[in-house]
C-alpha cells in the first residue's frame, strides 16, 4: 500500500501532458498490486490466490518498467527513481515469500 502512495506522489510531477498515458499506467499497475494480493486472498482456493499474486507480479514488473521509463524520460530524478525501484524490489521479494510460503502448504 505504501508503494502505492509513494508511486502517486511521483506521479503528480509528471508532464499534464502524461495524464493519461505514463501517469494514469504507473498509478493503475501499483493500485493493481495490492488489490490482486486482496482479492487472492479473498478466494476460497490457494490455486486461486496463488493465480492473484501472479497476477499481483506481473503488475509489479509493469511498474519497474514504467518507473525506468519515466526515469529514462527525465520525468523521475534518479534518486527517486532508485528509491522507487528498491521498494518495488523489496515489494517483489514480499510476493515470493508469500508465493513460496504458500506452494510448500499446498505441498503438506
Amino acid at each position: 500500500m505504501e508503494l502505492v502512495v509513494e508511486i502517486y506522489r511521483a506521479s503528480e510531477s509528471f508532464p499534464k501532458r502524461e495524464t493519461y498515458g505514463l501517469t494514469a499506467q504507473c498509478r493503475r499497475a501499483a493500485v493493481s498490486l495490492p488489490s490482486n494480493v486482496a482479492e487472492g486472498h479473498g478466494r476460497k482456493h490457494l490455486g486461486d490466490y496463488l493465480h492473484q499474486l501472479s497476477v499481483a507480479n506481473g503488475s509489479l514488473m509493469e511498474l519497474e518498467t514504467q518507473i525506468l521509463i519515466a526515469g529514462r524520460l527525465g520525468y523521475l530524478p534518479a534518486d527517486e527513481r532508485d528509491i522507487l525501484l528498491r521498494r518495488t524490489s523489496d515489494v517483489g521479494r514480499m510476493l515470493a515469500g508469500l508465493i513460496a510460503a504458500l506452494k510448500r502448504r499446498r505441498v503438506r
